[in-house]
């Protein structure tokens, strides 16, 4: 089964923002974008995807990739 993999971790850095940056922009919790940013979420919200590739100047498929084999470099 494939899998969703989180780049906000990327995108963050190429951006050169921090996570508090990023929480004040979108107004998100630092938790919160936190376990996104580590992949530990299951679910988002459209309204968070759209409030942070509007903060980062980006598009959704920058910050979500499928993975049709399920693993992930982390693993």
């Amino acid at each position: 089964m494939g899998k969703i993999i989180l780049r906000l971790d990327r995108v963050m850095a190429d951006r050169k923002i921090s996570l508090k940056e990023l929480s004040d922009r979108v107004g998100v919790s630092n938790v919160n974008l936190s376990k996104m940013k580590t992949g530990k979420i299951s679910a988002i919200r459209f309204s968070t995807l759209e409030a942070i590739c509007e903060a980062l100047n980006c598009q959704p498929g920058d910050i979500l990739e499928y993975d049709p084999e399920g693993i992930s470099e982390e693993e």
